[in-house]
This record gives C-alpha cells, sequence and structure tokens, in this order.
C-alpha cells in the first residue's frame, strides 16, 4: 500500500519558521485531517507533500523515493492537488476544467475515450454533472469549489491532497465531500490528507487529525484523541468541551482560555 512521508521539514517564510521540523508518515486507505489557527503552517506542509513547494530542510518520500526528484509529469499522475484558493479567471465550460485534471495522461492526439471516461466518473462522483456545460465564472463558490474536487479526481490519483476544500460548500455538499473522501480512502485504498478548520467536521470525516500550532505538531492521532481539550487550549487558546456524537466527536468552544 502505497505511503507518503514527512520528514523534519521546515520551511521559512521572510522571517518566519512556517514548518518547523515536521514529521509524519501517511498511509494509503485512511483519511487525515490537519488542523490548527492560522499561521500554524497547514497548507505550508500540504504543499510541501504535493511536491509543489521544496522545503528548506527534510525531504518528503512517495514510497521511499524522493518526491521531488520525481519527474512532475509522473508526480502529477499519482498526486491530485486542490488548493486554497484556486484563481479560475477565463470563461470555461466546468467540463473543461474538470479536463484539466487528465493533463499528465494526455498524449500527442488528445483526449482518449479513456481520458473522457474518467471525466466523466469524477464529474458524478463529485456530483457537478448538472454544470458541465456552465461556464465555471458564473458558478457560485461553493458550486466551483465541487468542480475543483472533480478536476482532481479526473487525474485519477493514489493520493488527493487538498487544501480547505470543504470552504463555501453548504452543509449537505460538506457531508457528500466528506463522503466521497471516506470512500476514496477505504473503499479504494487511496490516500487522502486535507486541512480543515472545522473542528466536528474534521472529527466526522477523518480517521487520524494531526493538529499544528507554530509550524510544529502538538497532537496526532484518532480524533477522540487529537481533539482533546488540553489540546484545543495549546493549539486555539480556548475552552473546549467534547461529546461523542452520531457522527463523531462533537467540539463545542465554551470560551477563551484563561
Amino acid at each position: 500500500m502505497s505511503r507518503l512521508s514527512a520528514h523534519d521539514i521546515r520551511v521559512r517564510l521572510g522571517a518566519r519558521l512556517a514548518v518547523d521540523g515536521v514529521s509524519a508518515d501517511f498511509q494509503a486507505g485512511s483519511v487525515t485531517a490537519i488542523l490548527g489557527p492560522n499561521g500554524a503552517g497547514k497548507s505550508t506542509l500540504l504543499a510541501c507533500l504535493a511536491g509543489l513547494r521544496r522545503p528548506q530542510g527534510g525531504r518528503v518520500l512517495l514510497d521511499e523515493a524522493d518526491l521531488l526528484a520525481m519527474a512532475p509529469r509522473a508526480r502529477a499522475r499519482r498526486i491530485g492537488f486542490i488548493p486554497q484558493t484556486p484563481e479560475v479567471a477565463w470563461a470555461v465550460e466546468a467540463r473543461i476544467l474538470v479536463g484539466l485534471g487528465r493533463t499528465p495522461f494526455i498524449g500527442s492526439n488528445g483526449l482518449s475515450l479513456e481520458d473522457g471516461a474518467a471525466i466523466e466518473r469524477a464529474m458524478t462522483a463529485a456530483g457537478v454533472t448538472e454544470l458541465a456545460d456552465r461556464d465555471v465564472t458564473t458558478l457560485s463558490g461553493g458550486e466551483r469549489g465541487r468542480v475543483l474536487i472533480a478536476r482532481a479526481l479526473a487525474g485519477d490519483p493514489e493520493w488527493l491532497l487538498a487544501d480547505e476544500p470543504l470552504t463555501g460548500l453548504d452543509p449537505g455538499h460538506q457531508l457528500d465531500a466528506g463522503d466521497l473522501f471516506r470512500k476514496m480512502a477505504h473503499d479504494q485504498g487511496r490516500g487522502v490528507v486535507v486541512t480543515l478548520h472545522d473542528l466536528s467536521l474534521a472529527a466526522r470525516i477523518a480517521d487520524r487529525i494531526i493538529v499544528m500550532a507554530a509550524g510544529q505538531v502538538l497532537a496526532d492521532g484518532p480524533p477522540g484523541q487529537a481533539l482533546s481539550p488540553a489540546v484545543m487550549e495549546a493549539a486555539y487558546g480556548v475552552r473546549a468541551q467534547v461529546t461523542a456524537g452520531a457522527g463523531g466527536a462533537l467540539i463545542e468552544i465554551v470560551g477563551r482560555a484563561g
């Protein structure tokens, strides 16, 4: 089973050490959520895991191979990435945007029948078939977010790395996307790593939660363990109550700590 691992990753952004010696192993077949306050280093770490940012220290391995030593096209075939603030500034149909997810596979003859089938499967899985002929610049933020999930799925990646993929989605589509991520991991054996801000939603979706603050890992484990009141206070500076719910742990923020 595929494995993605970070070894002592260090990234400096200006004078700030955004990621400070983070090491973590990720196994395909599970969903991992990376949480933490603004500026914790979540997005920077995820970009390193996707091979989109070169760390100043440490390295990322994909099945024991140095990720940055891989050819970009080969890397893109194995890792799908959904950015946090994607720019879609040109007028293009949603189906065409989703088709860009097949770019690493397209040969000199253009899209093949296999590519077309992959695009349709991705749109169906992400629930955006009815948006196929819409100009993406006319879509709402949530609709566009779902189309971008489909674009990543079109590449049929072994790993899906997504930075705040549920932002802007209404509650129903958040649950749909979460169920899709779990199906990819549990039923299809893929690896899914997402950054999130909604603590209770993360507890519902993820098998494992990593909590970061100030570029370091504060907690790493199952939701009920990683989202303890002590971790919430250390990471967010809040008092929290954690209770068991039908969909997983429920996190209630009571107030500021101290």
